[in-house]
């Protein structure tokens, strides 16, 4: 039974009324979603490819074909988006559309062709064929655990040319079959990174020496069809 105290007015009654109808809605909003691929052209994002500095007219490396962002593979270089993101969870629709290999999805990526003329300071998720969710650090770092055993010896840790970059995802046979679509999820909040590869969880990254910045897909060697990049403000990592 609600008690209604005496003083309480037709006043007081409209304006609880409209607090909790304000509350209803704010709870029943959901984040925003940000489709970073509009199905239709590159508009929100910018290529960098060294190849171009040098030769005029040099192929494409990315392009839309049949509603699909295509990385042609070659000439190597990334595809980035014009704005940075901090603090999201990012959906992604994926897969290779021929012979397999290389290419991945760089996060909190600032300074282009930080490392070795070609890639920006970031974090790379990779995508390579049977490697997909592997951290690679570019003149970024992450910390996992068992470090040790899924990067190597620590006096060769490092996150320039020619150190151990890579650290091992947590499992093997998440991809689908080739030809088939992949569902990539990552999620950035402040210092740790998680990432999913159909449904299962992939690698866990914290202490990265990033938190916020731009995204990136390579173009590394092999032609890779993205349906879906969709980005969604979170405030906490999924468990």
């Amino acid at each position: 039974m609600v008690i209604i105290p005496a003083h309480f007015t037709l006043k007081h009654s409209i304006l609880s009324n409209s607090l909790i109808a304000f509350v209803l809605v704010i709870f029943s909003c959901k984040a925003p979603t940000t489709q970073l691929f509009n199905g239709k052209n590159l508009d929100g994002w910018h290529v960098d490819v060294p190849m171009t500095d040098t030769i005029p007219g040099a192929p494409e490396s990315f392009i839309v074909r049949d509603g699909n962002l295509v990385s042609l593979g070659t000439p190597g270089g990334h595809l980035i988006t014009d704005k940075s993101f901090h603090n999201y969870r990012l959906d992604i629709r994926y897969r290779f559309a021929g012979e397999p290999g290389n290419c991945g999805v760089l996060v909190h990526a600032s300074t282009p062709r930080s490392l070795y003329g070609m890639f920006p300071k970031s974090l790379e998720v990779q995508m390579m064929h049977e490697n997909a969710g592997d951290f690679w650090c570019i003149v970024e770092d992450i910390t996992v655990a068992d470090m040790e055993k899924r990067r190597g010896p620590p006096s060769e840790w490092g996150i320039t040319e020619g150190k151990k970059r890579r650290i091992l995802n947590l499992t093997d046979g998440s991809e689908k079959p080739l030809g088939a679509w992949n569902e990539m999820v990552i999620e950035c909040i402040d210092d740790k990174i998680k990432v999913w590869v159909n449904g299962d969880l992939v690698n866990y990254g914290y202490n990265c020496t990033a938190h916020q910045g731009q995204i990136a897909v390579q173009a590394e060697g092999s032609e890779v069809e993205f349906s879906r990049i969709v980005l969604t403000p979170i405030s906490e990592l999924s468990y």
